[in-house]
């Protein structure tokens, strides 16, 4: 049951994070090729810097299941595309639930390493930003994580909770995976419908460059 639930969330932030990258892609007018190269890195950028930081193979390269997911949600969201108009919102939502799904997935990667728990947390966080990272600068964008938004925090929050509540409180794995990516998504909901931000504790002079 344990095995099967974390290969839906595989599966799960896979289609999110392609259906991101098709969109984000669209929104810059790219070509289909380039639809599903944008779809493809933001798939798999995270889990791929991870696995190289852990020296493991990389995960998409030795499962076709992974690529032929990402190849089938990029022709789909291109098909998609004539139905829905507002890009924004719907990058939004699939951007933030797979940033909960893959945060969970490189956060148990690092516990089966046997890694300490705040090197798993770091992991979970790469997992689920690079791969918009890499995305962004191939769109010519400034990150997301480098923007005042709350990003990468909301990975660090609910990486920190996930590690929390395995070790203290006596829930099933399952649902505190479940909790964990919907707290992941909350946050990061919640910060842009408020405009939380991290406070600045340095000030600037917006004519100047460094």
């Amino acid at each position: 049951m344990h095995e099967q639930f974390n290969f839906a969330i595989e599966v799960l932030g896979t289609i999110s994070f392609a259906m991101s990258g098709s969109f984000a892609a669209m929104q810059k007018r790219l070509d289909p090729f380039g639809v599903l190269i944008i779809a493809f890195v933001t798939s798999v950028g995270g889990g791929t810097v991870r696995d190289l930081l852990l020296d493991i193979p990389v995960f998409w390269m030795h499962d076709l299941l992974t690529c032929a997911l990402i190849l089938g949600t990029g022709i789909f969201a291109m098909v998609f595309k004539s139905i829905e108009k507002n890009f924004k919102v719907t990058l939004f939502i699939f951007d933030s639930f797979g940033l909960g799904l893959f945060t969970i997935i490189g956060v148990q990667k690092g516990l089966n390493a046997n890694i300490h728990p705040l090197i798993c947390i770091a992991l979970g966080t790469i997992t689920g930003c690079f791969g918009g990272i890499i995305r962004d600068i191939l769109l010519n964008r400034i990150p997301l994580i480098f923007r005042k938004e709350i990003y990468a925090t909301a990975c660090i929050v609910g990486g920190s909770a996930f590690l929390l509540m395995t070790k203290f409180i006596p829930l099933s794995y399952t649902f505190i995976q479940i909790f964990t990516i919907i707290l992941i998504v909350a946050i990061r909901t919640l910060a842009v419908k408020y405009h939380w931000q991290i406070p600045k504790f340095y000030g600037y002079d917006q004519n100047s460059e460094m």
